[in-house]
């Protein structure tokens, strides 16, 4: 089921996609599927008529996850982490698909990181690894946009990280998804510079929830984001990211400088 967050008029609502792509609709649902369940209203929407928004936007947090791929890890110069590398990203950062990524005026050096994300769908604390799909809502694309120059001098991530619209998620969630081995690519201005597939993930699905859940108590819509293969690269003004992940969709966002 593909669960999309979007806005006809001007109040938000929760909807389900279905139909095949060229010809797919939103069907409403009452209230917030993460409490409320889903219940169509029986209103229906052409998806071209609605506006698509950031599928959640978590009510606590962002747990990133770095250098979950060994190709990025080498990339980048560093070693793979003997465990999962955790990073908090503010929920400020947030945006959807199709909305613009404002390159911060500090920062000259901003690269782009195709990823899958995990949705959390209930408060959970300690999960073991086998029980990690009791507590996922679905899964989503994101875009883990990254300030390379402030990462590199800040003590800490939270600046290179989390900058407001720098954490795209869309277009959906995908409630049932088997997410072992789904090609990840991202393309710049239609140029592919990220292929990947989520087997080559150093740490799986489970093992994160699992290893988050011991760090920090999770609560319905938090998000984690589970790394990105090789490929990294800086962005420019004017540039538009795609992501695409096998079984979910695309993500398209603009670069833009104010």
């Amino acid at each position: 089921m593909r669960i999309a967050r979007c806005v006809v008029d001007s109040e938000p609502f929760y909807g389900v996609v279905q139909g095949e792509p060229g010809h797919e609709t939103v069907a409403a649902i009452k209230g917030d599927p993460f409490f409320s369940g889903v219940e169509p209203t029986g209103v229906t929407h052409p998806l071209e008529d609605v506006r698509l928004l950031a599928p959640i936007i978590p009510r606590s947090k962002v747990v990133g996850i770095g250098r979950n791929y060994a190709d990025h890890a080498k990339e980048m110069g560093n070693d793979l982490p003997s465990e999962p590398s955790m990073f908090l990203v503010a929920n400020t950062a947030v945006v959807g698909p199709g909305d613009p990524v404002v390159l911060p005026e500090w920062s000259e050096e901003v690269s782009f990181e195709g990823e899958l994300c995990v949705v959390i769908g209930r408060i959970c604390k300690d999960v073991p690894a086998e029980k990690a799909g009791d507590v996922v809502f679905g899964y989503t694309v994101g875009n883990d946009f990254t300030a390379r120059d402030k990462q590199r001098t800040d003590l800490q991530w939270a600046r290179a990280k989390s900058f407001d619209t720098s954490k795209p998620l869309g277009p959906w969630i995908e409630t049932d998804l088997d997410v072992e081995d789904l090609r990840l690519t991202t393309r710049v201005n239609g140029e592919t510079k990220q292929d990947g597939t989520t087997a080559d993930m150093v740490f799986g699905v489970n093992e994160l929830v699992a290893a988050v859940s011991s760090a920090f108590t999770l609560i319905p819509g938090d998000v984690i984001m589970t790394g990105t293969p090789a490929g990294v690269g800086l962005v420019s003004e004017g540039d538009r990211i795609e992501v695409e992940i096998e079984g979910i969709g695309a993500l398209s966002n603009p670069i833009v400088r104010r």
